[in-house]
């Protein structure tokens, strides 16, 4: 990398190293019960909708109470959206004249931007009017994080509770997330971007002339406000169809940069709020430190890959060294402005999200450079992860090390006091394989369907079968992103691909509070001699190695039939 990639590096993560106490802090104030920053702004605007909604504050729910209010709330959302897609063409706010949109479509968008996944299957600017942007898509950006984040938080309340029966209010969660957390930082950075040229307006498409005598059709939209929470949400979903590679969305170094900030930065706060909650710090350390290794090594072993250039090109004679003429690498599918290490560096970060908001085409990459970020979802989305579901997915990552931990003692594991028996790590496994079960076997099944095959796949043989796998896998780890070379907007694929995001999302979400309930129902054992203490840096080994052994062990396969053949033909 040049130094001044370098310098984007280490000033992201300088920032990012002052802003995880900042905000961490901030949030462990905000879910931890008692008064928090912003009482005087915030309580009348919560109680307000607590009135609306004729909820009592005070009145806390068991586990099971808090998940079906999980997924009634995501219903009813899913449903709305449906219908605002079915019937946009009577709605107003429609100034491109975009059609009615088909019913597996309609399906598929709705599921993907009520469980965080955003995956478009369409053209944005062609596809949704502005009425479905503002009041459908761009609402679900604002609310399907704050309901990650609340589970986050319930987790939490079950590792620190002892016999309690309850774990917090799911409709006080949500809505403390969206007043407290989202909305003002949202507005505050959407005013930035504006600054820097991302378009907010209502107007369609511009039609002009260009210097060379070109008809030119210029889309518009309310491109920033959906901007900025489908980056801060860990979202991805963009209003125009080249995402963050459009000058619309991202017009330069400094939204880039921004952007990269802003969907790292909550995933990898909430390892200080929990260390804050738990009130012990080097638990959330342990945690921390796992997840920047496998964000580190990720981003490094892409930039490294794309940096090196395409090998086929290289055995044609041509120098793809970077110069003071010349870029370098393999820029094939990246923007010249954000360069390699700003396109690898912006991927690693998007996909160790649930974000899945692109700025260069990662089907374009090399087979071992698009190998990253597919096996960068694969092991689970921990590195942060997205908006509460990455701390979730980490948590659950540790109860299954102390429990291969416990094995090695010989003892019944324990995490904070809390012993873990059969019914927790019954769950455990459910949390484990479900999300491996939905790519895997919508995958598998994919590959031999006729209209996968004849349509969605343009790109015969293994590169095919990674844009498959890519899908999957993105679909049910929430993500969104794609590699851009598969026509996923068939029936069966938008149906196949819903059902994997329904069960990316809420089937951990369920095992996950499930956990939550039966860890705040129990007492806490004193430490003893052969207790495996969490917060060291032998237990953060003992995590990062089953991360990346449980993700090896089940992706293997799949990945050698994929980019590691590529990588082998070229």
């Amino acid at each position: 990398m040049s130094a001044a990639n370098w310098l984007q590096l280490a000033v992201l993560v300088v920032l990012l190293a002052i802003s995880i106490p900042i905000l961490g802090g901030y949030l462990a104030k905000v879910f931890g019960g008692g008064h928090a920053p912003g009482d005087r702004v915030f309580l009348p605007v919560e109680r307000l909708v607590y009135r609306i909604g004729r909820i009592d504050p005070e009145r806390e729910q068991r586990w099971t109470v808090y998940a079906y209010s999980v997924l009634a709330f995501s219903l009813v959302g899913t449903l709305l959206l449906y219908g605002l897609q079915r019937l946009q063409t009577v709605m107003p706010l429609n100034p491109t004249h975009a059609p009615r949109i088909g019913e597996a479509l309609s399906f598929n968008t709705a599921v993907s931007f009520v469980t965080n996944t955003n995956w478009q299957s369409y053209y944005p600017e062609t596809t949704v009017s502005h009425f479905t942007n503002m009041a459908g898509l761009a609402v679900q950006n604002w609310v399907s994080p704050a309901v990650g984040l609340a589970v986050a938080i319930a987790l939490i309340r079950g590792l620190t509770r002892r016999r309690s029966d309850t774990i917090g209010n799911f409709w006080v969660d949500l809505t403390r997330g969206i007043t407290r957390v989202f909305l003002p930082i949202g507005f505050v950075v959407a005013i930035v971007f504006l600054s820097q040229g991302v378009v907010q307006n209502l107007h369609g498409f511009d039609v002009i002339r260009t210097l060379e005598g070109h008809r030119q059709v210029i889309p518009g939209g309310p491109g920033a406000s959906q901007e900025v929470i489908k980056m801060l949400g860990t979202n991805g979903g963009g209003f125009w169809n080249a995402n963050s590679a459009h000058p619309f969305s991202n017009p330069n170094g400094f939204t880039n940069f921004l952007q990269i900030y802003l969907l790292s930065v909550i995933g990898f706060s909430l390892t200080y709020t929990y260390g804050k909650l738990v009130g012990d710090r080097k638990q959330g350390y342990v945690l921390l430190a796992v997840m920047v290794t496998i964000w580190i090594v990720i981003a490094g072993l892409g930039t490294m890959f794309e940096a090196n250039g395409n090998p086929k090109v290289a055995h044609l004679g041509v120098n793809q060294r970077a110069t003071s003429t010349q870029a370098g690498g393999n820029t094939e599918g990246k923007e010249i402005r954000n360069g390699v290490s700003g396109s690898t560096i912006f991927a690693a970060a998007t996909t160790g999200t649930s974000t899945g908001a692109v700025n260069s085409m990662h089907d374009s990459y090399t087979p071992l450079g698009g190998l990253m970020p597919l096996l960068h979802m694969q092991f689970g989305e921990v590195s942060p992860g997205g908006v509460g579901v990455g701390l979730n997915g980490i948590l659950i990552l540790a109860l299954l090390s102390v429990f291969i931990a416990g094995l090695m003692v010989g003892r019944t594991p324990e995490y904070l006091g809390k012993k873990i028996q059969a019914t927790e790590v019954k769950l455990v496994v459910l949390y484990t394989v479900a999300m491996p079960f939905a790519v895997l076997v919508g995958a598998g099944i994919a590959i031999v369907v006729p209209s996968v095959l004849h349509v969605s796949i343009w790109n015969p043989g293994p590169h095919g079968f990674s844009e498959v796998l890519y899908a999957f896998t993105s679909a049910a780890n929430n993500n969104g992103s794609a590699f851009a070379g598969i026509t996923a907007n068939t029936q069966f694929l938008n149906i196949a691909l819903g059902i994997a995001m329904l069960i990316g999302r809420f089937v951990l979400i369920i095992p996950t509070l499930a956990i939550a309930g039966s860890l705040a129902r129990k007492e806490r054992v004193p430490a003893s001699a052969g207790t495996f203490p969490t917060n060291t840096p032998l237990f953060a080994a003992l995590l990062l190695g089953v991360t990346v052994i449980v993700a090896g062990l089940t992706f293997f396969p799949a990945l050698a039939l994929g980019p590691i053949v590529e990588q082998q033909r070229i």
